[in-house]
């Protein structure tokens, strides 16, 4: 009985490998960034040059690889009522997400938000401005 859940279990592998391989949209969430400093330094100062009265979130994200999963989690946060800025700098795996002095960020939201965008969080760093 266990050989033939086993042999279940390998067939489905098997055939959600080549499945997923066959899609239009395809590539690996599993690519790691390590930001540099000086670009991700220069990027923030960027960022928030016009900002005042603002908190921002700075989030360490792994698997963003293409223009269409940064534009997943951009439209994600511009939902939100008091997200007054977001910058996702694909290459460095980042994301700067400026919020309302007001509001209570949540960074367990912000994890499970980008989470059901496919990518994973590896850090937040709230910094008030």
């Amino acid at each position: 009985m266990q050989s033939k859940l086993t042999l279940v279990i390998f067939i489905l592998f098997v055939f959600g490998k080549s499945a997923s391989a066959e899609t239009e949209h395809v590539h690996n969430h599993d690519t790691t960034a390590t930001p540099s400093v000086a670009v991700a330094t220069e990027r923030y100062e960027g960022f928030v040059k016009d900002l005042k009265d603002s908190k921002v979130a700075v989030v360490n994200v792994i698997g963003m690889v293409c223009d269409f999963c940064a534009r997943g989690i951009e439209k994600t946060f511009n939902k939100d009522e008091f997200v007054r800025k977001v910058d996702v700098d694909l290459a460095n795996g980042q994301v700067l997400i400026a919020y309302s002095a007001d509001k209570l960020i949540n960074q367990k939201e912000i994890s499970e938000l980008i989470l059901a965008n496919g990518q994973n969080v590896t850090g937040i760093e709230i910094i008030k401005i």
